[in-house]
């Protein structure tokens, strides 16, 4: 009967208490009964403080943490939510994230039976957070016991302007290029990297030209066998441009070897600015326009001879085409929104001065595109990677072993810079419709995963290449971006974290980091991430809940990547620094000094003046200061005549005085001198 009346008396405050939602809610009269199981479920995990909180849409989270014997507090509008933060902070959140989540289907709830359980636990301290977004939690208010899903300051590595500057921090981690897996990248809104992209821009026109050169010669040589006729054309002579462009290449490695170091600014300079815009446009001319060129052997050797010595140094050489095609990208937006396809220097240049907004924040990014990917049936894609950190320090990376590719929906082209060809985001080819001229054997939800691509691999002779190229290319380049973040990211304990890094392969198969996405969508929009996405967020409570209370506890495809030893941080202690000393005894005065306003040049003397002149003793000095003296021979100076006591402030210090025989003698400073001058005479 007691009982009763308290599951009465608690249906009743459950009724009449307001929830913690914004917006008004009609509750549903309360069953007992049910009532009575919400307790049963609820009593044992707030024993064991096990009580979660999801934002967003994620129903494997819910279900596996639920398996675990996890209730949820359903986060309507937490205390902790970032309206507590500035706005400005709270709205701004630059990090490269896909944003597709929202499509994800809400949970069903039919009974109620989960809107019961999170009111029983509406005064309970969550211990398990996941969230969609950074600034969904204040970090600085949880308590230590707390888990989250998100590191804070991540952005050094999880946006495009973070990645392209601490990349070129890698020297100072570890003896890797950048290079060699990050296309170039510049931020336009600094200005000496505005005038570095430029170099950059002419110096690839230049190689551009040279390969062009090279190609045009095989393609000739290539008609001649197949005895192809082609009708008559007047061929236009370039040599010049290429002797310029040589003449360009080689500076550019005289430059690497420091060679110019010792050259001024103007002999430094291959062209003037009136030239590298006559070079630009006759440059457009050929390249982009197909203008047919005279060929010459000699020109042609060297320009072969001169590809290859860049091919030594530049890796990116044999990725970046003859089209000179950039990618620009607006640092604030995601999910491809804004980036655009560029190969013209001032197309590229007026579509950033464009927005001043983001010119003063520095966050246009132009990066190199790679025109000559490894396609799969004329079809471009891309590689979304994840993987999971679960501590800054020691940093800790696990590498999931699973990953999916994404196609665009039209077929490879430089021909055309259009979206639709050169991004893969899903985010952008889910609204477009396949091309009936892209081969049928890409599914038609542009979609396919990692066993999927290794079977085509093997059907043309590239097996070995995943395991031996591809994945350990992207496990390096992941570590090298995590090792330049490190010193930014807040290194929180029980705070973990999933990312999802997208990487190209170049036509050799080899992998090339172009971005990494903070919150990587879960959502099944496809076959392939339906069963994915679901397995990845399994896995990852596997590591950060169940490895906890056992270490060898089943990880699933999660491997351990990197584990860094521990970097000892010194303990503060505050400042305690103080100087002890005391003051020494049998003094005597000193002679005054000379004036300061007597010419040093009176003062000079040779060296046979001085040898002449015959050195004062100790006792001369004190004489000729009329100072009382006696028992000097003893070398023990006496007391001077004392005078009345005037009070002196002393100053304590302390010495570090050898064992040596030395007396030293610790004089007054006199009134008109500047210095302190310490006799001082072995014995």
């Amino acid at each position: 009967m007691v009982q009763q009346c308290q599951s009465q008396v608690e249906i009743k405050t459950l009724q009449t208490t307001s929830p913690p939602c914004l917006h008004s809610v009609h509750l549903p009269a309360l069953n007992p009964e049910k009532l009575k199981t919400a307790r049963a479920i609820v009593e044992k995990p707030v024993q064991l403080h096990k009580v979660f909180s999801v934002q967003g849409p994620y129903p494997v989270i819910r279900a596996s943490l639920r398996a675990r014997g996890w209730v949820e507090k359903r986060m309507c509008h937490p205390a902790l939510q970032m309206c507590t933060r500035p706005v400005k902070e709270a709205c701004c959140n630059d990090d490269d994230s896909d944003g597709e989540d929202d499509d994800v289907k809400q949970e069903q709830d039919p009974d109620g039976l989960y809107g019961l359980i999170s009111r029983l636990v509406r005064n309970e301290m969550v211990y398990f957070y996941w969230t969609n977004r950074r600034d969904a939690i204040n970090t600085s208010i949880l308590q230590k016991e707390q888990m989250i899903n998100h590191f804070g300051k991540a952005g050094s590595f999880t946006t495009k302007v973070g990645l392209c500057v601490n990349l070129r921090s890698l020297h100072w981690f570890d003896s890797a290029d950048p290079d060699t897996f990050f296309p170039r990248c510049y931020r336009l809104g600094a200005q000496d990297e505005k005038h570095a992209f430029i170099e950059d821009y002419r110096r690839t026109a230049c190689t551009s030209l040279l390969k062009y050169v090279v190609e045009s010669a095989q393609n000739v040589q290539e008609q001649k066998k197949s005895e192809h006729i082609q009708e008559p054309f007047e061929p236009v002579i370039v040599s010049k441009m290429i002797s310029t462009a040589l003449k360009v290449c080689q500076d550019f490695l005289e430059s690497l070897e420091h060679v110019d170091i010792d050259m001024s600014l103007e002999t430094t300079q291959s062209l003037v600015k009136e030239q590298w815009g006559e070079f630009i446009g006759s440059y457009y001319l050929f390249v982009h326009g197909r203008a047919q060129i005279e060929i010459s052997y000699h020109l042609v050797t060297c320009c072969k001879a001169m590809l290859q010595r860049l091919a030594e140094v530049s890796p990116q050489l044999d990725t970046d085409g003859i089209h000179n095609i950039w990618i620009v990208k607006p640092g604030a937006k995601s999910r491809g929104r804004g980036i655009k396809c560029v190969k013209r220097l001032d197309h590229i240049l007026s579509l950033v001065d464009s927005d001043p907004a983001l010119i003063k924040e520095s966050k246009w990014v132009v990066q190199k595109y790679l025109e000559r990917p490894f396609l799969v049936e004329g079809t471009k894609f891309d590689v979304r990677q994840w993987f999971l950190v679960t501590d800054w320090n020691p940093l800790t990376v696990w590498f999931y072993k699973k990953c999916y590719l994404r196609f665009s929906t039209q077929p490879y082209s430089l021909e055309t810079l259009d979206n639709s060809v050169h991004l893969c985001n899903n985010s952008i080819q889910k609204h477009l419709r396949p091309s009936h001229q892209r081969h049928q054997t890409i599914p038609q939800d542009n979609m396919w995963s990692d066993e999927q691509f290794m079977t085509f691999l093997s059907g043309q002779g590239h097996k070995a290449q995943w395991e031996n190229l591809v994945v350990p290319g992207m496990k390096k380049a992941v570590i090298h971006a995590l090792q330049t973040a490190q010193d930014f990211v807040d290194s929180r304990k029980n705070t973990f974290e999933l990312y999802g890094a997208d990487f190209m392969l170049g036509c050799d198969l080899h992998p090339w980091l172009i971005e990494i996405n903070a919150s990587p969508t879960m959502a099944p929009s496809t076959p392939v991430t339906a069963h994915l996405c679901a397995a990845v967020q399994e896995d990852t409570l596997r590591v950060v809940l169940d490895r906890r209370t056992d270490q060898s506890a089943n990880t699933g495809d999660f491997e351990l990547l990197y584990h860094q030893a521990a970097v000892a941080v010194p303990q503060y202690v505050g400042a305690n620094l103080f100087i002890e000393g005391f003051r020494l005894k049998g003094t005597c005065l000193l002679p005054p000094l000379r004036p300061l306003n007597r010419s040093a040049t009176k003062y000079r003397s040779t060296k046979k003046e001085m040898a002449t002149k015959k050195v004062m003793s100790l006792p001369e000095v004190v004489k000729s200061a009329k100072t009382p003296v006696k028992n000097i021979t003893n070398r023990v100076l006496p007391p001077p005549v004392l005078q009345p006591p005037v009070p002196i402030p002393i100053e304590t210090f302390s010495l570090d005085l050898q064992k040596t025989a030395h007396r030293s003698v610790h004089l007054p400073l006199d009134a008109c001198s500047r210095s302190v001058f310490l006799w001082r005479k072995g014995l």
